[in-house]
């Protein structure tokens, strides 16, 4: 896949952005003056980081794979070494879908209810293809979430969720503590 060059990415307005960073040509990036991207970061085709108010926080050693998104008003953090799947959707913000409020951008605020919230990624959280998660959700180091799961809440330390809506599955290693020790001191 053709990636960015040096000089569009900086053309681009981001607020930093790091070195050994690679973004597809075909991804789409909003709002850039609201996205801090670190070190070795790659974002794969289709991908689409849209940033409110917010802002998008993309930390070090990150891979967004294909067709993933990131979109909402509230902040998205991604922590050093998160992998996230590919069809993977990130939310910060969602409407309200009872009824008793309209839905979608065209529709002034004042007839819908949005929920807008904060997400947390923590380091080493890899998330499976077609995960969704939702405003407000923490997840918390060393997390993994299954593939094709509904992150409706927080999630803890190294474990291991999955399902709609997630439940705990069981505990994850910790060895990847150790490899990023090894691959600090290497690096």
């Amino acid at each position: 896949m053709p990636f960015l060059t040096s000089i569009k990415l900086k053309k681009m307005g981001f607020a930093s952005i790091g070195q050994n960073v690679l973004i597809s040509d075909k991804a789409s990036i909003h709002n850039a003056g609201k996205v801090f991207i670190g070190n070795d970061v790659r974002i794969d085709d289709f991908c689409v980081v849209s940033a409110g108010d917010g802002g998008v926080y993309i930390g070090n050693n990150i891979h967004i794979a294909v067709f993933s998104s990131l979109i909402g008003a509230g902040k998205i953090q991604l922590s050093d070494f998160c992998n996230i799947s590919s069809r993977v959707s990130i939310y910060s913000s969602n409407d309200d879908y009872s009824g008793e409020y309209m839905t979608n951008p065209t529709v002034p605020d004042a007839y819908k209810n949005v929920t807008v919230a904060d997400v947390y990624i923590g380091r080493h959280v890899i998330v499976g293809s077609g995960a969704v998660i939702l405003p407000g959700v923490t997840i918390a180091e060393g997390a993994a979430i299954g593939a094709l799961s509904l992150v409706n809440q927080d999630c803890g330390e190294f474990k291991i969720y999955s399902g709609i809506p997630i439940r705990l599955i069981k505990e994850r290693k910790k060895n990847i503590l150790n490899l990023e020790h090894d691959y600090r001191t290497t690096n």
